[in-house]
């Protein structure tokens, strides 16, 4: 017997032909059950202080550290494209040990969320990463021991200062991305405490010690001045449970969506989460994503675009409800383009 007699084909076989649905891009839009949306998006940006003209980053072509007026300009930008968010990385003039600038009020972040609750308010939601490493000489993301270790309970009260100081500026979503144990919970206390209850906050529930950060450090001026951050961000040879571990954890303090950082490397880790919690999942397209592309695409090596929208679509289809890219705008544009 033929094989495809076995299978009650006869002439016609094969009878199932998957690929009817795949002649024509008509078809092909027709039957896509992940969809990519501008307002899924959220961009990245970089704001320094003391410079008048924007400073491109070079890991990162197309990516500068802002003026504020620059960043008044990307924001419109933004926002005319329907992105969904800004995330703010603030670059002080001046750092110290205890990264004094980060909750200052005429600090750069809070200048700067103030410019764009007065440029783009009510049209795209305002977020402010919130850690210390931009703003500490040393460059981790928390006060330090006289050993030199970070102190995660004496970080917890700097957090917990910094958000109320983003709050007062006028963010809409606070970030922490630290990860020190406890952050979500004694930032939610300082939130309520200062009359700030509905204020949210994006828990960073699942960042990893990656090597996938390189170009940031340069674009937010934060690499460790001696050691590395493996002591409080989570091991890449680590299985899925310390990732719910913690997410479970970030949730029980207060935290109201949650975020997988690194994206693509980290797929699996995104969709067990997706399937586990039923709060907002976001995922960070990091910068060594980001670079690893530009590189290959100005080589020619590879289709740009392509890459692109097939790495966003990866991430959503994986599970992330809300993705930090910074190409925001760009896809943006395009998908408000068809």
């Amino acid at each position: 017997m033929s094989a495809a007699a076995g299978l009650g084909g006869g002439a016609g076989f094969p009878l199932a032909r998957p690929r009817r649905l795949r002649r024509t891009p008509a078809l092909r839009r027709l039957v896509a059950d992940v969809r990519l949306h501008p307002a899924d998006l959220i961009l990245p940006v970089f704001v320094k202080e003391g410079v008048t003209e924007p400073v491109p980053v070079t890991s990162m072509p197309g990516v500068v550290q802002h003026t504020r007026d620059s960043l008044r300009k990307a924001a419109a930008q933004a926002a005319e494209a329907g992105v969904g968010g800004i995330i703010l990385f603030g670059v002080p003039a001046v750092k110290d040990g205890r990264g004094s600038a980060a909750d200052d009020p005429d600090g750069i972040v809070q200048l700067a969320i103030a410019d764009l609750v007065a440029e783009v308010g009510g049209s795209v939601a305002i977020m402010a990463d919130l850690c210390l490493d931009e703003y500490t000489d040393h460059g981790h993301c928390g006060l330090l021991t006289e050993t030199g270790d970070v102190d995660n309970d004496a970080t917890l009260e700097r957090y917990a200062s910094i958000a109320v100081a983003q709050a007062n500026a006028g963010v809409e979503v606070v970030a922490p991305s630290g990860m020190m144990d406890g952050q979500v919970g004694a930032i939610r206390a300082a939130l309520d405490g200062a009359g700030y209850r509905d204020l949210p906050i994006l828990a960073y529930s699942v960042k990893y010690a990656s090597a996938f950060y390189g170009p940031f450090r340069e674009a937010a001026e934060c690499a460790p001045q001696f050691g590395d951050r493996a002591g409080y961000q989570q091991d890449p040879a680590r299985s899925v449970g310390e990732a719910l571990r913690e997410v479970a954890l970030d949730l029980a303090e207060g935290a109201d969506a949650v975020m997988i950082k690194p994206a693509l490397a980290y797929l699996d880790i995104l969709r067990a989460v997706a399937d586990t919690v039923d709060v907002p999942v976001a995922a960070y397209q990091v910068s060594g994503e980001y670079a690893m592309v530009e590189a290959a695409a100005a080589n020619g090596w590879v289709d740009r675009d392509r890459i692109i929208d097939e790495t966003l679509t990866a991430i959503h289809r994986a599970g992330a409800d809300i993705i930090l890219t910074y190409w925001a705008t760009e896809v943006a544009t395009r998908l408000s383009r068809g």
